[in-house]
């Protein structure tokens, strides 16, 4: 398999630190609102990658981080009258919600900020000792000049970095590039005690400490959106390896980002969309499709004319499996001609999945063999076929719908005595040569939301 490095700006094969096992981590949200469209990406992506490579056969160590301290959770706080950890755990509740709804499989660890700060301290005092860091006022601040490769994952020098370098007029940094890995305690703030006086973590030192903690002082995989390359991601490279004195990360990935009618998703433009808006007029499995339809790198555009596009691609997958089910339930015992083709077919779209996947984790060649496959065991199951090639069939179409996580709502459904009895009634009046009574019994289940598909091996059915 090969990875598109953000730190070498190339594609390069994937060896892990241990064969066989993989460290993983990805940036979670900041929980303080319901998680947008644009927060649902590098979800959708990096479950993926996580499922392909357990499908290659790696033992995944997974790890996805709950922001629950910072500014955004204490201003939810004050306005709503609560406190932080009430507007997290509220948060984190409707987090759950949503990934659920999207079928995404939880981390094997989902590690809070506020349950790592022994952690961070610990790296903050390291970092002082050698001279990395230093106090002002009760905050502790991070020399970024004196990490000489402060700026190679952002690929930027110095000196690009220095002119967006926010600088305040009461700033007390030595430096502009210096960023903050331990903030002094305002009144009223939630606080812990450190050496330095009451305070609590800045942002780019927490995933730091998690993943230090929780995979190690060296990862395989790190994961994020690319607004999360600079700072967030350059400065805890910055802070992981000054403290450690080895590589922090060897694999970074950043997923594209994604615009609403081809406009930044902004509140003021009107045009910010949780994730829950949007599944409740469309449902979640369209929005998972959407993220994983184009390469994970590129960017995406949300507009309804997209999202519709979506339940359209899906409705076909939803077919073909109901089709399958169909074909199994028909099926005959003895083999039929062709079926040693159809199964070498079948192999072969599993190859093309295959190689798209490993090429960078391209998803959309990926679901092109799937859609492929689709084509092919619909004009396969035409006629009646063996129970052992729809089985076959079934197992490699459920396969690849599994590492991209898709069909993953899909409700075996039975029919009530009643609609069981009208269909009967209608395929005895079809023998009887009664059509009208057969029209009038159709024209029924559609009223009642059955639609009727009359085949040579039998009546198939199917719900609006």
């Amino acid at each position: 398999m090969k990875i598109f490095n953000t730190l070498t700006r190339k594609k390069e094969e994937f060896v892990p630190i241990e064969p066989g096992k993989v460290k993983m981590y990805a940036c979670g949200p900041t929980v303080y609102n319901f998680i947008h469209i644009g927060n649902a990406r590098p979800i959708c992506v990096f479950d993926t990658l996580r499922r392909y490579l357990e499908y290659r056969g790696y033992a995944v160590t997974f790890a996805q981080n709950f922001t629950d301290i910072d500014d955004k959770l204490i201003n939810r706080a004050n306005e709503e009258g609560c406190t932080v950890p009430e507007v997290a755990a509220r948060y984190i509740a409707e987090y759950l919600t949503d990934t659920k709804g999207l079928g995404i499989r939880p981390a094997t660890i989902h590690p809070k900020a506020t349950e790592n700060i022994d952690t961070i301290l610990d790296m903050v005092k390291t970092l002082v000792e050698k001279g990395y860091a230093y106090e002002r006022d009760g905050s502790v601040y991070f020399r970024s000049r004196k990490f000489a490769g402060y700026g190679k994952l952002s690929h930027q020098p110095l000196e690009e970095l220095e002119e967006g370098a926010r600088v305040d007029a009461n700033d007390v940094k030595e430096d502009p590039l210096d960023f903050v890995v331990w903030k002094a305690a305002k009144p009223g703030e939630p606080s812990w005690t450190s050496p330095w006086g009451e305070g609590r973590p800045g942002w780019h030192i927490e995933c730091s400490a998690m993943i230090r903690r929780h995979l190690g002082d060296t990862i395989d995989i790190h994961c994020g959106g690319q607004d999360l390359i600079f700072p967030h991601h350059e400065n805890e490279i910055a802070q992981s390896e000054c403290c450690t004195g080895v590589d922090y990360v060897h694999y970074w990935m950043h997923n594209g980002f994604i615009t609403v009618d081809n406009n930044k998703m902004s509140k003021s433009l009107n045009n910010f969309f949780t994730v829950r808006d949007v599944a409740n007029e469309f449902g979640y499995e369209p929005i998972k499709f959407m993220m994983l339809q184009a390469h994970y790198r590129s960017p995406i555009n949300y507009s309804l004319e997209v999202i519709e596009q979506c339940k359209a691609a899906l409705a076909r997958l939803h077919n073909c499996r109901d089709n399958l089910d169909f074909a199994l339930k028909n099926a005959c015992d003895a083999p039929t001609e062709g079926e040693d083709s159809f199964k070498a077919a079948v192999d072969a779209r599993v190859a093309q999945f295959v190689e798209a996947m490993d090429d960078d984790l391209n998803t959309a060649d990926g679901i092109a063999a799937l859609f492929e496959l689709v084509r092919d065991i619909n004009t396969f199951i035409t006629v009646t076929r063996s129970k052992d090639a729809i089985h076959y069939a079934i197992e490699k179409f459920d396969e690849l719908c599994g590492v991209l996580g898709l069909l993953y709502d899909r409700k075996s459904e039975s029919l009530d005595d009643e609609i069981e009895a009208l269909i009967e009634q209608r395929q005895a009046a079809r023998k009887a040569k009664n059509f009208a009574e057969a029209d009038r019994i159709r024209d029924q289940l559609t009223e009642m939301g059955i639609l009727l598909k009359d085949t040579p091996q039998g009546v198939q059915w199917s719900r609006k």
